[in-house]
């Protein structure tokens, strides 16, 4: 069965918060994040990651009007990781280029942001297509959606 829109919002915003907190509560100490504290160097990848979930709801629904124009009207595996792109260049733009993220002071330096949300997205895209659906078997039959 396909994931739902309402399916893959849920996916996107349950997965992506309790695995982005997971993976930032580990690189954040790692990160190059100069002369920030660690208290604000969480702050900065906390912010980005609630700033990915919620600009994530509305990929979801450019996906979705998209999607419709497919014969099968979903996407290949694959297009699901490589949205790390797009969704990536949308984020470094609001992050460093807007104060809409973050104020001015706390703008991480390019790689810091490209470390944090690259391994952030590899390892939520692996474990929704992975464990996810071997743990959860009976989610993908309820269109994705968790209740």
């Amino acid at each position: 069965m396909l994931p739902t829109l309402n399916g893959r919002i849920q996916t996107r915003v349950l997965a992506l918060g309790v695995i982005g907190c997971f993976v930032a509560l580990i690189i954040t100490p790692l990160l190059p994040t100069g002369s920030l504290s660690l208290g604000q160097a969480y702050r900065v990848t906390l912010s980005v990651l609630l700033g990915t979930v919620l600009v994530g709801v509305l990929w979801e629904l450019l996906y979705h009007f998209l999607q419709q124009f497919r014969w099968e009207k979903d996407w290949p595996t694959l297009f699901g990781f490589l949205t790390m792109v797009n969704e990536g260049a949308l984020m470094w733009v609001l992050v460093r280029y807007t104060t809409v993220v973050l104020p001015e002071s706390l703008h991480p330096s390019l790689t810091a942001f490209l470390i944090q949300f690259i391994v952030t997205w590899i390892v939520f895209w692996l474990i929704v297509n992975g464990p996810m659906r071997v743990v959860f078997h009976r989610w993908r039959f309820q269109g994705g959606r968790f209740v």
